[in-house]
């Protein structure tokens, strides 16, 4: 293995034969420099005095854009969709302070350079009453 030199109408093109040793730890390094997140709690533990004031929907959308289909790897609004649908859900109902029996659905879509995620979340909002 190492360096092959070719020579065509005079010039020299140099190339250097792929090793397996070379490849696999470029493979890992790709593979394990992905993108993260941290962990969401979607629904908290409900205060001990509530009211229920209905039910409550809210959604947030992110995206995976760039490159062609399967090749998406530039995140955008997509690590807090979870955070903002949740947010919506509680200003969809006026005084809510929170979710309760909280239901998590993610939808994707295609547009031209990406995907969309979109996430809903719907549960009963509730508010807490303090004494």
């Amino acid at each position: 293995m190492g360096f092959v030199i070719v020579r065509d109408k005079g010039f020299h093109i140099m190339k250097q034969m792929l090793k397996p040793q070379i490849i696999a730890p470029v493979i890992a390094l790709f593979l394990l420099a992905g993108c993260s997140s941290h962990q969401v709690k979607i629904e908290q533990a409900p205060p001990a005095k509530y009211q229920t004031l209905g039910q409550a929907k809210g959604e947030g959308t992110g995206s995976l854009g760039l490159l062609a289909t399967g090749y998406y790897f530039i995140p955008m609004g997509l690590n807090s969709r979870s955070e903002k649908a949740y947010e919506n859900a509680i200003q969809s109902v006026p005084g809510a302070t929170g979710l309760m029996n909280v239901t998590y659905q993610e939808d994707w879509f295609w547009w031209i350079i990406g995907t969309g995620r979109t996430v809903t979340i719907t549960g009963d909002a509730i508010k807490e009453i303090k004494e």
